[in-house]
């Protein structure tokens, strides 16, 4: 994983590995905030977040960890994080079959994949004011979506409501494009300068505008390719 150093309490640990079909990177996020160092994601596994706990023994804060949506490449390194607390929207549980996907994505597990689910969940919208951190609903990519806002810094992170290539701005859509419209428009709420997601480099606030523009045709090109999302 390679640390990209954002601001001075934001970072991005980034592998580039093709899996599935695509070639791209894998980020986790991480704030240092002022009483806890917030974890945005964890990978493919225990392997993926050694150097995000790396990082964080380094000022010795309780660590929050933060599952942007129940994909696994997102939440199989929770395991690393068995003592703290994991956020993630309630229909994560619903939507997490963990024992089905290691089967069929085995050779992408870095170090444990251990079934650990988040211990702490929320329905709309979760402050830690006095970190200056924001956690909300935004269903998108898919239903369980949620995403974080650094206020000190302007920061976004989306998971995968932003599309994994620069030349990909709208992400696979597994709600419709109505509730995708909705999140755009959530995210206009924001006053984010920059936005990191799960799989692209770090955008400016001109993605919404680049995914409003993208967004039908994506649409159209996802039913031909893989039906309607169920």
């Amino acid at each position: 994983m390679k640390e990209i150093k954002i601001t001075e309490r934001n970072f991005m640990f980034s592998l580039h590995r093709p899996f599935e079909q695509l070639d791209c990177d894998l980020n986790i996020g991480l704030i240092l905030g002022e009483r806890h160092n917030f974890v945005i994601d964890t990978g493919f596994g225990s392997g993926s977040v050694a150097p995000v706990i790396s990082k964080v023994k380094e000022n010795r804060k309780p660590v929050v960890v933060i599952n942007t949506h129940s994909h696994w490449d997102h939440i199989w390194g929770n395991c690393a994080f068995e003592n703290s607390i994991i956020i993630a929207h309630p229909l994560l549980r619903k939507y997490t079959d963990w024992d089905s996907d290691i089967a069929k994505h085995s050779s992408y597990i870095s170090g444990e994949a251990v079934k650990c689910l988040p211990n702490m969940t929320f329905e709309d919208v979760l402050h830690f004011p006095e970190d200056h951190v924001t956690i909300f609903h935004s269903p998108g990519h898919t239903a369980d979506c949620i995403s974080v806002y650094d206020e000190c810094d302007k920061i976004l992170y989306a998971g995968d409501n932003i599309g994994d290539t620069p030349s990909h701005p709208v992400p696979y859509i597994g709600t419709d494009i109505p509730t995708f419209e909705r999140m755009i428009e959530i995210y206009k709420k924001y006053p984010f300068e920059t936005c990191i997601s799960g799989h692209n480099i770090p955008q400016g606030r001109d993605i919404l505008e680049r995914m409003s523009n993208a967004l039908e045709d994506s649409w159209k090109k996802q039913i031909a390719q893989y039906g309607m999302p169920v």
